[in-house]
């Protein structure tokens, strides 16, 4: 099969090689793109974890803070993998959602002398500010980067209609997608995605297929297509 690879650099070439992997052909036509804040500061007073809910929120960070002293909770393996690559001895876990990663920080909150800071996007993928504060635990967020919709170039647009699949990894980017298909429909595509609320703006598209992954890991995605 030929499977679309929706979502922004430099994850969309990790996920194309994964696919590559299972034995199928990949159009890498991301539509969105991540933008680094250039205005952005990092201020560590007073923090005492740090909290990634994407890969993007840990390069965003490292980009301009070399601190690695911290204790990182990461919403999944390939955050914590991120994290641990970039040199945090002490990195943590949810292996799910943003609500699991509530929970995950919660269960240590005895072990987090000070703030929890969350680095992330303008719009971020759930609430974990909210949910910390609904567990009486003190965050501040911070904006270190975005993600803007891109455009597709005319020789993907015609590619559309040879491919099998498409992965969408978050809300934002399947919102990108039902623009691009209200333009130039695939009554044939099966559109599989990380989690139910990534899917929600495909709603009302009309495709062959919408289906989320039970677990929202890349790996329970990647099931998903040969099913």
């Amino acid at each position: 099969m030929k499977i679309w690879i929706t979502r922004a650099q430099p994850g969309a070439d990790a996920t194309a090689a994964r696919v590559h992997a299972l034995g199928h052909a990949t159009l890498v036509a991301p539509l969105l793109a991540v933008e680094m804040l250039e205005n952005a500061e990092v201020d560590l007073r007073d923090v005492g974890a740090l909290a990634f809910t994407s890969a993007n929120g840990l390069r965003a960070f490292t980009r301009l803070n070399a601190d690695r002293s911290l204790r990182v909770f990461a919403v999944g393996a390939a955050t914590a993998l991120a994290a641990r690559q970039a040199g945090f001895k002490q990195v943590l876990s949810a292996d799910g959602d943003v609500e699991a990663l509530a929970r995950g920080i919660a269960s240590r909150r005895a072990e987090i002398a000070g703030v929890v800071l969350h680095p992330g996007a303008a719009e971020l993928a759930g609430d974990l500010a909210g949910a910390l504060e609904r567990a009486r635990i003190e965050v501040r967020a911070l904006t270190l980067y975005d993600t803007l919709p891109t455009r597709l170039e005319p020789f993907q647009i015609e590619e559309l209609a040879r491919v099998d699949v498409a992965l969408v990894h978050s809300a934002k980017g399947a919102a990108a997608l039902a623009a691009v298909l209200a333009s130039h429909p695939q009554p044939h595509l099966r559109v599989l995605g990380l989690s139910k609320a990534a899917m929600e703006p495909l709603a009302k598209v009309g495709v062959a297929e919408q289906t989320f992954a039970p677990f929202p890991l890349e790996a329970a995605l990647l099931n998903l297509i040969d099913r």
